[in-house]
C-alpha cells in the first residue's frame, strides 16, 4: 500500500499530466505537457505577502532605481506564490469540474504565467526590469478571458459541486486575480513613471497618482462622473434621453481617500447603472421626469460611506437570496449565454497599453463597466461586493419591494488595511 503522502503527491502528479488544454467552445485532443508537481508544492509553502494602499503610495511616492527594483523583485516572488495557492485550489476541485473547457483554460493560463514567473532572474538593473515588465505585460493581456471563462465554467458545473462551495472558490479566486493585478500594474505604472523623461525622485502631491492609487480620492467626482457614462449608455440604449433619471449628490462633498481609481469607478459604475434601469424600466412611458436617484456622502473618522437610493421598484423577491451568487439563480441560463459574448468585447481592451498624458491605465473593468445594459451577466453585485472587500470595505443592498433600493458602500478611508486575500493554512502531506 502507497504512503498517504506519496499516493496524494501521484494523485497531483496525474493531475497535472492529464487535464486537457482546451479552448473556449472545443476540447483538445493533446494534453500539455508532464509538470512535476513538486515545483508547485515548493510555492505553495511559500506565505503570501499582502499589501495596504497606504504602504503602496508611501513607497512609490519617493521613486528611485533601489525603489524601483526593491518592487520589481517584490511583485518577482510574489506572482508565482499567489499564482502557486490558486492552482493548488483548482487542483482541489472534482476532476470532473477542471476539466471543463472553461475551467480547463483558466488552469493553463495560470500555470503558462506560473512558470514564466517563477524563472525570472533577480532583477538587478533598470534594464532587467524592462525586460520584466514586458513579461507583466504579455501575461495581463494573456489573462482578458479569466473573469468570463471562469464564471461561464462554474455556471456550467452547478450540478457537479454545491453552489455555495462554488461561489467560495470563485470569490477566493477573483480576490487573489485583484491582488495579482494590483501589484503587477502598480509596477508596471511605477516603471512608466520612473522611465518618463520629465520624472525627478522627489515626493509626489497629494492630487496626484502614486502608480495606480490616487492619493486624494474625491468621492463627490467619482460618482458624477460614473453617473454621467452610466446615463449616457442607458439613455442611448432605450432611445430616450428625457427618461433617464436625474443622480443628486450631498452630504460631505469635500470627502477624499487614498484608493485604486478603477475598482471605486466600477463599483460606483455598476450600483449607478443597475438604479437608472431600474428608474427606467418603473417609468416607461412619457410623462413627468423620472424620480432622481438621490446619492449620500458621509465621511467619519475612518470610513467614508455612499449612499446609493432609487425608487426603481425594489429587487423581486425571487432575486433577493441569490444577488451575491456568481452561480445560483433563476437566471443562470441567460446569463450563460451572455458571457458568451464577453470574450469578444475583453478583446477590444489593451490593458497594458500605454495612456496618452493625463489618462490612466485601462483595465479589464472597462469592458464590464462599459457594456449595453441589455447584456446582463448577473455578477455586477458580486463583483463589486469583491472589490469593496478587498481593501477592507464593504457592500451591503437593503430593498423595499414596489418602492426602491438603499446601497450602502463603505470605503476604508485612511487605507491603513491589507487586502483582504484567500490563501490556503495548509497543503497536502508529502
Amino acid at each position: 500500500m502507497l504512503h498517504a503522502g506519496r499516493a496524494s503527491r501521484l494523485r497531483r502528479v496525474y493531475f497535472l499530466s492529464n487535464v486537457q488544454a482546451v479552448g473556449q467552445k472545443r476540447w483538445s485532443s493533446t494534453p500539455p505537457p508532464w509538470r512535476p508537481a513538486s515545483v508547485l508544492d515548493d510555492w505553495v509553502v511559500r506565505p503570501i505577502r499582502p499589501m495596504s494602499l497606504q504602504q503602496l503610495f508611501f513607497f512609490g511616492r519617493t521613486l528611485t532605481e533601489s525603489r524601483l527594483l526593491s518592487s520589481a523583485n517584490y511583485v518577482r516572488l510574489e506572482l508565482p506564490t499567489r499564482l502557486a495557492h490558486r492552482l493548488r485550489d483548482m487542483q482541489r476541485l472534482p476532476y470532473v469540474v477542471v476539466t471543463n473547457p472553461h475551467l480547463s483554460l483558466v488552469y493553463e493560463l495560470y500555470y503558462k504565467s506560473f512558470e514564466n514567473f517563477r524563472r525570472v532572474p533577480v532583477v538587478r538593473t533598470p534594464e532587467d526590469n524592462d525586460q520584466f515588465c514586458k513579461v507583466i505585460s504579455e501575461s495581463l493581456k494573456e489573462h482578458l478571458a479569466v473573469i468570463p471563462n471562469l464564471v461561464m465554467g462554474v455556471l456550467q458545473c452547478q450540478d457537479h459541486v454545491a453552489p455555495d462551495v462554488m461561489d467560495s472558490f470563485v470569490q477566493a479566486m477573483l480576490r487573489a486575480r485583484i491582488s495579482r493585478r494590483v501589484i503587477a500594474e502598480q509596477h508596471l505604472a511605477l516603471s512608466e513613471t520612473y522611465n518618463s523623461p520629465w520624472h525627478v525622485p522627489q515626493p509626489s502631491s497629494e492630487n496626484d497618482f502614486v502608480g495606480e492609487v490616487l492619493l486624494r480620492c474625491n468621492a463627490k467626482e467619482v460618482v458624477e462622473r460614473c453617473g454621467r457614462i452610466a446615463q449616457e449608455i442607458c439613455g442611448i440604449n432605450e432611445g430616450a434621453g428625457s427618461r433617464v433619471p436625474q443622480i443628486k449628490v450631498q452630504g460631505h462633498t469635500e470627502a477624499t481617500f487614498p484608493y485604486v481609481l478603477s475598482h471605486l469607478e466600477y463599483i460606483v459604475g455598476e450600483l449607478l447603472r443597475n438604479s437608472i434601469q431600474a428608474v427606467m424600466d418603473k417609468y416607461p412611458d412619457p410623462g413627468p421626469p423620472p424620480p432622481p436617484i438621490e446619492v449620500l456622502i458621509c465621511e467619519a473618522a475612518q470610513q467614508v460611506i455612499i449612499r446609493i437610493s432609487d425608487r426603481g421598484g425594489g429587487i423581486q423577491r425571487d432575486l433577493l437570496p441569490f444577488l451575491w451568487s456568481f452561480n445560483k439563480g433563476p437566471r443562470s441560463s441567460s446569463r450563460l449565454q451572455n458571457l458568451g459574448r464577453v470574450p469578444e468585447l475583453a478583446a477590444t481592451i489593451h490593458e497594458v497599453q500605454k495612456p496618452k498624458a493625463g489618462q490612466r491605465r485601462d483595465s479589464s473593468l472597462s469592458t464590464l463597466a462599459g457594456r449595453p445594459p441589455d447584456l446582463k451577466l448577473g455578477m455586477g453585485l458580486p463583483m463589486s461586493k469583491v472589490y469593496a472587500e478587498y481593501w477592507a470595505g464593504g457592500l451591503e443592498l437593503h430593498s423595499l419591494e414596489g418602492y426602491g433600493v438603499d446601497a450602502f458602500l463603505q470605503i476604508s478611508k485612511l487605507g491603513n488595511q491589507n487586502e483582504q486575500l484567500t490563501s490556503r493554512a495548509s497543503i497536502d502531506a508529502v
